[in-house]
């Protein structure tokens, strides 16, 4: 959910399959990790310690290459405004929701982001205008979304005891925030990978410093304990650091559709790890609100029904 998609698709073998399905487990585990972390650290340092040890993780493995010292040089207003839409408003956003409901629902609603880049891109660019597949998809997608949100909007009036409306509207915002980073990112393209991932988790450091300090005053929280910790770690070398090198290897090899397909993955290995390790549960309304935004996505990428079509 980083970067635009705009190449064919090509063939990926068996070896990349695998990469795929494991950056999906690796992104489905951010949200578990960050349910256990912001239990003891409050989202906006939580946010900070994810990019800041990320951008230091990525500057070490570029060890200078790439020449990414002058293009950040040359392009910091363009990091910054990327930083901001690609990390710091969505990840603060997804984590303040995180406060009050589970991996599982966080990671579906976050789901809807390629809805919302399609939504976003066809106002903002000239090559990628809304078809009829594309307005079907987004149409299902936002049913399920619907379907998720629906009950919390209606709490007031039937007395559910369930997570607050503002709960399951805030990972939504973030999915629109990284669909407007999905469309501002193609300025990128002649950056490498690499430099791009650090450049803008770089610049998202430093916006968050200020309100970390702000909100947060984080010399004065207590030390967390060590699981918090560890998954403090986890969401910012693995699931994100090691996430962007794995997400831009596998794009190197099948291309940049292809890669989008993780995005069907998420929610799945998210949901698994909080059933496993929190004890969440899926009500029968958020596995149809799942079903629904899955099979948006499915419509939305369009090569399932071209090959019946083929058949």
């Amino acid at each position: 959910m980083e970067q635009p998609v705009s190449v064919s698709a090509t063939r990926m073998s068996a070896r990349t399959w695998g990469l795929l399905a494991l950056l999906g487990m690796i992104w489905g585990g951010s949200f578990f990790f960050a349910r256990v972390a912001v239990v003891h650290v409050p989202p906006a340092t939580l946010v900070l310690l994810r990019v800041g040890i990320a951008a230091l993780a990525l500057h070490i493995y570029i060890a200078g290459r790439f020449d990414i010292y002058a293009t950040l040089r040359a392009r910091w207003r363009a990091f910054l405004l990327l930083g901001l839409i690609n990390n710091a408003v969505p990840h603060m956003l997804i984590f303040l929701g995180q406060t009050q409901i589970g991996a599982g629902l966080a990671s579906i609603l976050n789901a809807t982001t390629p809805i919302f880049t399609v939504l976003i891109a066809n106002r903002f660019t000239l090559d990628e205008k809304l078809s009829s597949q594309k307005i079907a998809g987004c149409l299902i997608g936002l049913v399920g979304t619907a379907v998720l949100i629906g009950p919390r909007a209606l709490a007031p009036f039937t007395g559910d005891s369930g997570p607050p409306l503002w709960s399951v509207v805030l990972p939504v915002l973030a999915a629109a925030s990284y669909g407007l980073a999905a469309t501002y990112g193609k300025r990128f393209r002649d950056v490498a990978a690499p430099v791009t991932a650090a450049g803008q988790l770089t610049a998202s450091t430093l916006l968050m410093l200020p309100v970390s300090f702000a909100l947060d005053t984080p010399w004065q929280i207590p030390l967390p304990p060590l699981p918090a910790i560890l998954a403090v770690l986890a969401l910012a070398l693995v699931s994100t650091a090691y996430g962007y090198i794995l997400f831009f290897r596998i794009m190197a090899a099948a291309g940049a559709t292809n890669t989008s397909l993780v995005t069907l993955l998420v929610p799945p290995s998210a949901i698994l790890a909080g059933m496993l390790f929190l004890g969440e549960t899926l009500t029968p309304l958020g596995m149809l609100g799942m079903a629904l935004v899955l099979l948006g996505l499915v419509v939305l990428d369009g090569r399932l029904f071209a090959r019946f079509r083929t058949a």
